[in-house]
């Protein structure tokens, strides 16, 4: 018989369609397990996946800690760790907080408002190309103060950037990745040579000294890309989760008209079927988890997807709570790697929601979706649904 750590394919179909019931046993059965196609120690418990995202003393994000290298259009905030992320992090997030929040998801209520209205009546449409797509490139450039590219030529940029994440279990992803990311950081050094929009690029821009460093200014533009394609990709992706879900849960789209819920059941959303299913750390020294030993320079991936559903750290883990406070959920990720831009993610999703819970159309299933075939993030290729007036 199979054990259930040889049945973990993340790219399986099976899995892919619902990971939650495998990820249970593995967690009930053997939390710290080694994955012979990710050669690396897989975590699936909250209080070890937050115990490695926490302790960037011992587990490395980036890879010059324990002898690799790393491209130059990779150096961002994502890929440093602490001390040496801290200046360019405090500077996009400082940033972020100068920001109209509400007026981006007012602006995004409105866009969708007006996309359901064309919509209703009409037939069954796809909620990725219709509504995530669209919605999200709409909400990072609007917070960065740029024109909005191409949205089909975006999103085969960014989906190319975003299955190269899955470049270990199929290495023939990372050169088109590889590709697509130099497209976009050429996009990123137009926008920081002409855009004059205000908006957190301006204020990124206005805040890096004239005489910084070289490897300063490259790190500043490569984190600027990150946020634009990481914020449209992970926006994108809870965006047709939580459609799913609500798709598929009945009556809590109505439940949510109510404001007390909306930002609650947007975070719950997030940990029922989050986005990002784990990241990977490498460790720095020997050390022990879950009682297994981990040496140096072995690689540690925390399964997001996973820990957040751990009945240890959730009340009713497998049931979707609108009400859940607190909700300290990893579908954002933790600690100094975080996603800058989880605020302007869930400021989206509530836009998203607040619009399809007050509009006249009643929003049903029009078959099924069809999951992206990725490990790193949960996404749906095509999820066809309809508004029926």
């Amino acid at each position: 018989m199979q054990s259930v750590t040889d049945r973990y394919d993340p790219l399986d179909a099976e899995i892919l369609h619902d990971p939650y019931p495998v990820l249970a046993e593995l967690r009930e059965r053997e939390p710290v397990f080694w994955h012979v196609g990710m050669d690396s120690w897989v975590l699936t418990r909250y209080a070890d996946s937050v115990r490695v995202l926490r302790d960037h003393e011992t587990f490395a994000r980036d890879p010059r800690r324990t002898g690799g290298g790393v491209p130059e259009p990779s150096l961002s905030v994502q890929t440093l760790d602490p001390p040496q992320q801290n200046a360019v992090r405090s500077l996009f997030m400082t940033a972020l907080r100068a920001q109209d929040l509400t007026g981006v998801e007012d602006r995004a209520r409105f866009l969708v408002g007006e996309r359901l209205d064309r919509l209703a009546g009409g037939g069954p449409f796809d909620v990725m190309a219709e509504i995530a797509v669209p919605l999200s490139v709409a909400v990072v450039t609007d917070l960065l103060g740029v024109e909005p590219p191409s949205y089909g030529e975006f999103a085969a940029m960014s989906d190319a950037i975003m299955r190269s994440m899955d470049g270990g279990l199929n290495p023939a992803l990372v050169e088109p990745g590889r590709v697509a990311r130099q497209r976009l950081s050429d996009l990123v050094d137009s926008w920081f040579e002409a855009s004059a929009r205000p908006g957190l690029l301006a204020r990124v821009r206005q805040a890096t000294a004239p005489d910084s460093d070289v490897s300063t200014r490259l790190y500043v533009k490569n984190t600027a890309r990150v946020m634009f394609q990481g914020g449209y990709s992970t926006m994108a992706a809870a965006i047709g989760n939580a459609v799913h879900t609500l798709l598929t849960h009945l009556g809590t789209l109505d439940r949510m008209r109510d404001g007390a819920l909306l930002a609650t059941g947007v975070d719950e959303l997030v940990r029922f079927d989050g986005p990002v299913q784990g990241t990977t750390r490498t460790a720095v020294r020997s050390c022990r988890i879950g009682g297994v030993d981990i040496a140096p320079e072995q690689k540690v991936v925390p399964l997001f997807a996973a820990a957040n559903h751990d009945p240890s750290a959730f009340t009713r883990a497998d049931e979707l709570m609108l009400e859940r406070t607190p909700n300290r959920h990893l579908g954002y990720g933790w600690g100094p790697h975080s996603c800058i831009g989880t605020t302007v993610a869930q400021a989206g999703l509530r836009a998203l929601v607040a619009a399809l819970s007050n509009h006249p159309a009643r929003l049903a299933a029009a078959g099924d979706g069809v999951r992206r075939r990725t490990a790193t993030m949960r996404a749906f290729d095509t999820l066809p649904a309809a508004l029926l007036l």
